[in-house]
């Protein structure tokens, strides 16, 4: 921003104050905002500053483990399908369930009979291949998301990964982070 739209933007924002001030009290919630909200803000605002603290050495080796999970899962798969195959094509999914393993649609989408957690959770107990397909997609989730992804978003300086932490995101009352999430 340049100097002058800074000062425009804070002018704004500050002749918010009065009416919002007046809206909290008029619902009844000055004390939520001025005893709950702002001080919550200030301690997100010290979390966010200082980050948080990544090991990456653990979670190179988490990583390893999980590679090792993933390559036995998808030895076990392959032998229960009987033939090798990718299995994040849903495609060749859907062949090896439904027309290979006969196992029964139980959704279908846009493209076909649905392999989504839900379908596979369901075909489960019918035979072991839906489980350790799932088992598969957890370890890869994990893997991916956190093991291999975590140790890129560490600020060199600080050893810490900062997030903005969202105070009124989530609709639970939880936080939500983003940059990165």
């Amino acid at each position: 921003l340049f100097r002058s739209d800074a000062v425009a933007a804070c002018l704004t924002i500050a002749s918010l104050v009065p009416i919002l001030s007046a809206r909290l009290d008029a619902q009844g919630l000055r004390t939520l905002f001025d005893e709950v909200e702002l001080p919550i803000a200030s301690l997100l605002a010290a979390m966010e500053l200082h980050g948080m603290r990544v090991d990456a050495g653990v979670l190179a080796a988490l990583s390893g483990r999980y590679a090792e999970r993933l390559a036995e899962l998808e030895s076990e798969i392959h032998a229960l399908a009987g033939h090798p195959f990718s299995i994040a094509s849903p495609i060749q999914l859907r062949a090896v369930l439904f027309d290979e393993l006969g196992l029964p649609v139980v959704k279908r989408g846009k493209t076909g009979a649905s392999t989504d957690a839900e379908v596979l959770e369901e075909l489960a107990p019918h035979h072991p291949l839906p489980r350790l397909l799932l088992e598969h997609r957890k370890f890869a989730k994990l893997k991916s998301t956190y093991a291999d992804s975590l140790p890129l978003l560490v600020e060199p300086s600080t050893g810490c990964v900062h997030t903005t932490l969202n105070q009124t995101v989530a609709a639970t009352g939880r936080l939500s982070s983003s940059d990165p999430n």
